[in-house]
């Protein structure tokens, strides 16, 4: 191997880490969410129908 290619590799390899990571990150960020709406929705339909009974 020559010298340019040792960065080069390594900078490829960073790359395809942070790639990586950033779609696991965003992942995450996306099930939080959807499991934050669902908890919302069943707190207001609990309240809702909890209401309806009085």
């Amino acid at each position: 191997m020559t010298a340019l290619e040792n960065p080069v590799l390594a900078v490829v390899f960073a790359a395809i880490f942070f790639y990586v990571l950033y779609g696991v990150i965003r992942a995450g960020v996306r099930d939080g969410i959807i499991q934050a709406d669902e908890r919302r929705q069943k707190a207001r339909d609990g309240i809702n129908s909890s209401s309806e009974g009085v």
